[in-house]
């Protein structure tokens, strides 16, 4: 699966657009990473559980979408765009989304 965030792949046209994919998921850190946050948040520095929490996040999400991707029959995914929202203290949501499609080589 060929995944952008242009509007196009080199060497290769839209054939066919299948529509909208997307994935998504909320994480949360445990208790105790989020107590080693707090502290961390309180002297500076970076907020490495978090990070962890996000990047984990994006391949869950990524992966979410991809699968939705391969259902339609893509063989790509363009347009691709991240969005983060705190759903509460110590959540956040991870969302994906870009268009499906078919490909043919130039």
């Amino acid at each position: 699966m060929i995944l952008t965030n242009i509007d196009y792949v080199p060497g290769y046209e839209v054939s066919e657009m299948l529509g909208l994919v997307k994935g998504s998921t909320i994480r949360a850190k445990h208790l105790g990473k989020d107590l080693v946050s707090v502290f961390r948040h309180m002297v500076g520095g970076e907020l490495k559980e978090y990070s962890e929490m996000i990047n984990e996040s994006r391949q869950i999400s990524t992966g979410r979408m991809v699968s939705e991707a391969e259902g339609l029959g893509a063989d790509a995914i363009i347009n691709i765009r991240f969005s983060t929202s705190n759903v509460m203290q110590g959540a956040a949501e991870i969302l994906i989304y870009g268009t499906a499609v078919k490909l043919r080589k130039k």
